[in-house]
């Protein structure tokens, strides 16, 4: 017994899947969008060419009424002035061509000729063009020129009540909402135009505004990883500089110790290296493969000094106080961390052989403060606090100003120099 034929399989002629547009199924609305977009651009290119081609529509169709007498089957007098009836059919139509361009001129123009259309009995069909100009004042011109227009096109509603007594008021209520019906048309379009407009604007400034907070960001990051760099290149070179230094005066008479300087210096030239691409492993990409470690913190300050000693400079650390029982922001401790190790570089740099330092950590209820003082040992050259000349001092600023904190700096009136941070433990208004 065979089984047979499945009916529950899927064919190719099933269609395309639900929410699938195709020349065939798409909705009315995608092919009115279409063909406006089509004319918009058709108008947008040849404006001209346009307005003839509305023109010359509404005048064929004008002629077409009085030719075929179409205007005598709602007209109150029959025996009215063809040449009449011709000349405001052309007044009605031809007008148009200028609508966009003058369209309370072509109203004010259009008005006079519906009066003689209403004297005259004919009431010739094309005298609903009126409204063409109707809906450009309601589209584009202020609240005013249309109050005044749909004013203007009352007129000949009134002169026909009175003219007329006899006159329908079916067609009088109809002629009103009308008018009253293209105006609103009119407005609910203008709205529409102009809250599509609103959108756009408030897209591109959203835009704008993304790409400055972008480039405000990239600025941040470029001057946190100059900071960073300097202070990461700066202290080890400058640690290398006294080690090789001190190993080169130790050479002849202590192997050994030069041995150890040349040991150190690898040490700490590897660290620096080490640094140096955590640093810049957050610019490459992707991020996520970047090399990440825990940056320096306050507990760090004693491998600090210690590689500060090795490299000849003597160092003592003094604590005041005791830490608070929720420690300080990672950010506030590198801070500090920074602070005392570019203190300490520029005493390596300038302070001259013979000279000592003293990193002061003072811990108070609402923050934390900490001094860096030298003895300035031989006469130097000048230390310059200028930014423009040196990174060091200003890019101390830079990070004491980041958490709300102050930084002193200066040269001591005994001699050698002192640098003093303040910081708040907590964020606190500017």
């Amino acid at each position: 017994m065979t089984d047979g034929p499945r009916t529950d399989s899927v064919s190719d002629d099933d269609g395309p899947p639900p929410g699938h547009l195709t020349a065939g199924n798409a909705p009315l609305t995608l092919y009115i969008q279409n063909l406006l977009q089509r004319l918009r651009v058709l108008d947008g290119r040849r404006p001209m060419l346009w307005d003839i081609t509305v023109t010359g529509f509404w005048v064929v169709v004008a002629v077409l009424d009085y030719s075929t007498g179409g205007w005598r089957t709602v007209a109150r007098n029959v025996e009215a002035p063809e040449p009449l009836v011709l000349l405001m059919s052309l007044c009605f139509s031809v007008p148009l061509l200028w609508r966009r361009r003058r369209p309370v001129t072509v109203l004010v123009l259009m008005v006079p000729v519906s009066l003689v259309n209403i004297w005259a009995g004919a009431v010739v069909q094309a005298a609903l063009l009126q409204l063409i100009p109707l809906y450009t004042i309601a589209l584009r011109l202020p609240l005013r020129a249309l109050a005044w227009s749909g004013l203007l096109m009352c007129l000949p509603a009134a002169a026909g009540a009175i003219l007329i007594p006899g006159a329908s008021g079916r067609q009088l209520v109809s002629y009103l909402w009308g008018i009253a019906f293209v105006t609103m048309l009119a407005i609910a379009v203008r709205t529409r135009r102009e809250y599509t407009e609103a959108l756009v604007e408030r897209a591109h400034r959203l835009e704008r505004e993304r790409d400055q907070q972008a480039l405000l960001a990239a600025a941040g990051e470029r001057a946190r990883i100059a900071r960073e760099m300097h202070d990461i290149i700066g202290h080890n070179l400058s640690v290398i500089t006294g080690l090789a230094d001190g190993g080169a005066y130790a050479a002849a008479k202590s192997p050994e110790r030069a041995a150890q300087a040349l040991e150190a210096i690898g040490t700490t030239s590897r660290q620096a290296l080490g640094e140096l691409r955590r640093v810049l492993g957050v610019l490459r990409e992707p991020v996520p493969a970047a090399e990440l470690a825990p940056q320096p913190s306050l507990t760090d300050l004693d491998a600090l000094l210690t590689g500060v000693q090795e490299a000849g400079l003597a160092v003592r650390l003094t604590v005041h106080g005791d830490p608070p029982p929720v420690p300080a922001s990672p950010g506030r401790q590198l801070a500090v961390y920074r602070v005392v190790q570019e203190s300490l570089t520029n005493t390596l740099k300038h302070a001259g052989p013979g000279a000592t330092a003293e990193v002061t950590l003072t811990y108070t209820p609402t923050g934390l403060e900490v001094r860096t003082t030298d003895s300035g040992g031989a006469p130097q050259p000048p230390r310059n606090e200028s930014p423009d000349h040196g990174r060091g001092i200003s890019g101390m600023r830079e990070r004491a100003q980041l958490y709300n904190g102050t930084l002193e700096s200066g040269r001591l009136p005994a001699g050698g120099w002192h640098t003093r941070l303040r910081l708040p433990l907590e964020d606190t208004s500017p």
